[in-house]
């Protein structure tokens, strides 16, 4: 076996990894558009899933990233894990979409909470968020953040640096 040269720096590359594509090419322009592209998807889950669409400028799907699976009632959600897609695949924007399997529609205080950090983080690196949709079980009904007025809540709820 060889042996270890002191000092040795291990090089890495990091791509992206397409994989079979289960969506149109149509732009993104309203809450129900997302619902249409997956709610059939989310439904297949008896956990919460966790993903993020990446879209170009002008609202066309580049791609959908699953960023976490979770357990009946919750999942653990990174931010670096949410924007390793979006840098990956050159996102202008992006829609947070999770599904809650009990059927409850209602955001959890801990999807407020999330909601404001990848908001932040987006800002950051200039990856704007543009919605937050829950997925109610295998009914199909949705709950969009922007669309009940809870994402510009949040943004004017932010310090004025994060604006």
């Amino acid at each position: 076996m060889p042996r270890k040269k002191e000092n040795e720096l291990k090089v890495v590359n990091i791509r992206l990894v397409k994989e079979p594509s289960l969506y149109s090419d149509e732009p993104i322009s309203s809450p129900h558009d997302v619902l249409n592209l997956v709610a059939k998807e989310l439904a297949q889950y008896d956990r919460e899933v966790f993903a993020i669409l990446n879209l170009k400028t002008n609202g066309q799907v580049i791609n959908l990233n699953i960023c976490s699976v979770g357990t009946l009632s919750a999942s653990m959600v990174s931010p670096r894990e949410v924007f390793k897609s979006s840098i990956l695949s050159n996102a202008a924007s992006f829609i947070a979409i999770h599904n809650h399997p009990s059927g409850n529609l209602n955001p959890s205080e801990a999807d407020k909470i999330l909601t404001e950090r990848l908001m932040t983080c987006g800002k950051y690196m200039d990856i704007k968020m543009l919605d937050h949709i829950i997925v109610a079980g295998e009914t199909g009904e949705m709950f969009s953040f922007k669309g009940e007025g809870l994402m510009n809540q949040i943004e004017r709820n932010a310090p004025d640096w994060i604006r």
